[in-house]
């Protein structure tokens, strides 16, 4: 099994910054890419970046330019950094990791972008 611990949300104004924290714990060596989607009430989930343990990235064209992915050195954490954010991005933000036959959710944070 795999925990996911997401922090980082908030309220930012229209053109901040915030940055999204997971961290994962359990069967970490299972995991072979992690990422987020957001997802605003009603909506599907939308894939908004995703990173593999090689270090390849995919981004969502609507951020491409504005968010960034990485991982740390120990591989439990991942992060996305977000900077000149729009109305469009409020949502709930839920990392994921992918491990093989199964995929496993955080709990979700709350990014709200207004002014």
């Amino acid at each position: 099994q795999v925990q996911l611990v997401e922090s980082g949300g908030g309220l930012v104004q229209p053109g901040g910054s915030l940055r999204l924290s997971c961290a994962a714990s359990g069967n970490i060596f299972s995991i072979y890419a992690m990422g987020w989607y957001r997802q605003v009430s009603g909506n599907q989930r939308e894939l908004v970046a995703k990173i593999t343990n090689r270090g390849t990235t995919d981004y969502a064209d609507s951020v491409k330019g504005r968010f960034t992915i990485s991982k740390d050195n120990t591989w439990n954490t991942r992060y996305l950094q977000m900077n000149n954010l729009k109305p469009e991005d409020t949502a709930v933000y839920f990392c994921y990791a992918l491990v093989p036959g199964t995929i496993h959710w955080g709990q979700g944070t709350q990014v709200t972008v207004s002014s």
